[in-house]
């Protein structure tokens, strides 16, 4: 069964037990923008379906194959949930003059959704760091919001990893409304020991880039590490202002660390950052997050540095995906002509998390709170990623990370690193 009769048969699934309309499968494409007032009563009309993603620096083609994947899962429904017509609108968290995401920007996309009538859903932040603006505006507007990428553990659970007030303090209406699809970073920590640990590693250092996201990873990092014995030579954060990062190589170096961790995203200054800790460490290895697993960054790192550079993401190689997942790369590729070796990793969860978001409005219909109790409900789903629920935080039980390297200014999958949530 393809894609699309999957996904046409999982909302007419949602019909006969729920009693609501479902999605449709038609042919129309329904990737417009735009928004619209809907019918009292759950009678039909148009609902808005939002993401926010940074379209300006270099997080640009990895948001693009995003709301490539988002656009796809929507049109492969027809555009409709029943007798909605559901439009979707992009909008850009990034200005140029950051160029990567940027607080004002974030909080303006988070307010123009929640304050749209029309407005069921809100797919994004792509970076965790967003995600701590805009899911406090969302949550006061109980408007479901769903990340295809945000990996931060204080955003959904307290403890090591999260913040003083985390994740209490996103949520001022005092119910979750926020979820995402893809494991969080106590599973990644956990992949990345595990990962550093079967490349021989016995002292790392652990780098992080100040931001929400760099510094939980970097945490749940760490402890992972120590968990499995590790030595942690020590620990910094990297200014990703600066202009070179020689003299922080130096030091990482006098301490004896036979590799380097880095807690971040690429926006940050991140193939810099690698170009000088190789120059001072050539033998040392660099393991980075998903932050730092784009196409983008292995392009922007000479071939030795790429040789010495181990990165991980959630998503795997297509032909270690269930066959829903498969399918998907065969349906990307042929829809935009982008090789399967060239999309990037999250393409399918921006390809999930629609798909998640429409089979919720199949059966929360035009009722926001209803559309996130459906999301919450999840049990079971059995998407491209794998079958998978959602737990009582938002999160994903999904655990397998893809272990990656760099090599010839591309990511080539590895391996899969199977781990538990430390």
């Amino acid at each position: 069964m393809n894609i699309r009769s999957k996904a046409a048969w999982g909302c007419l699934m949602a019909t006969l037990a729920l009693g609501v309309a479902a999605c449709g499968d038609d042919d129309d494409d329904g990737g417009g923008g735009g928004s619209a007032n809907t019918e009292e009563g759950g009678g039909g009309g148009e609902l808005t379906v939002y993401s926010s993603l940074p379209l300006q620096g270099a997080s640009r083609p990895q948001s693009e194959d995003v709301i490539n994947g988002i656009k796809l899962a929507l049109k492969q429904k027809g555009g409709k949930c029943g007798d909605y017509t559901i439009n979707y609108q992009s909008l850009d968290d990034a200005t140029a003059a950051a160029g990567q995401w940027e607080a004002g920007a974030t909080s303006d996309n988070a307010r123009k959704a929640a304050q749209d009538d029309s407005a069921i859903a809100y797919i994004g932040e792509f970076n965790s760091g967003a995600s701590a603006i805009s899911i406090p505006i969302t949550n006061d507007g109980n408007l479901l919001q769903v990340s295809p990428s945000n990996t931060a553990f204080g955003l959904t659970k307290g403890g090591t990893g999260a913040e003083p007030g985390e994740p209490d303090k996103y949520y001022p209406a005092g119910t979750r409304t926020y979820g995402r699809v893809v494991p969080i970073d106590n599973i990644q920590g956990a992949a990345l020991a595990t990962y550093m640990q079967e490349e021989g590693v016995t002292n790392v250092y652990i780098l992080d880039d100040a931001e929400v996201y760099g510094k939980g990873v970097a945490k749940n990092t760490q402890s992972a590490a120590e968990g499995l014995g590790l030595k942690v030579a020590g620990a910094d954060s990297w200014d990703g202002g600066a202009a070179n990062y020689r003299a922080l190589a130096d030091k990482i170096k006098a301490t004896g660390a036979d590799a380097v961790f880095t807690g971040g995203i690429i926006d940050n200054n991140g193939p810099q950052l690698y170009k000088d800790l190789h120059a001072a460490m050539p033998d040392a290895k660099l393991f980075g997050p998903d932050g730092m697993a784009t196409v983008d960054f292995t392009k922007e790192i000479p071939a030795d540095v790429q040789a010495q550079t181990f990165l991980t993401a959630p998503t795997l190689a297509p032909d270690e995906l269930p066959p829903a997942g498969q399918e998907f790369y065969k349906d990307y590729e042929a829809a935009y002509g982008e090789p399967q070796n060239e999309i990037d990793p999250y393409a399918v969860y921006g390809y999930e998390a629609m798909g998640a978001v429409l089979d919720s409005i199949a059966k929360g219909g035009d009722d926001r709170k209803a559309v996130v109790q459906a999301f919450f409900s999840i049990k079971n789903r059995q998407s491209p990623l794998g079958t998978y629920d959602i737990d009582p935080d938002g999160d994903t039980t999904l655990s397998d990370y893809g272990g990656y390297k760099a090599k010839g200014g591309k990511l080539v999958f590895d391996r899969v690193i199977k781990t538990q949530a430390t």
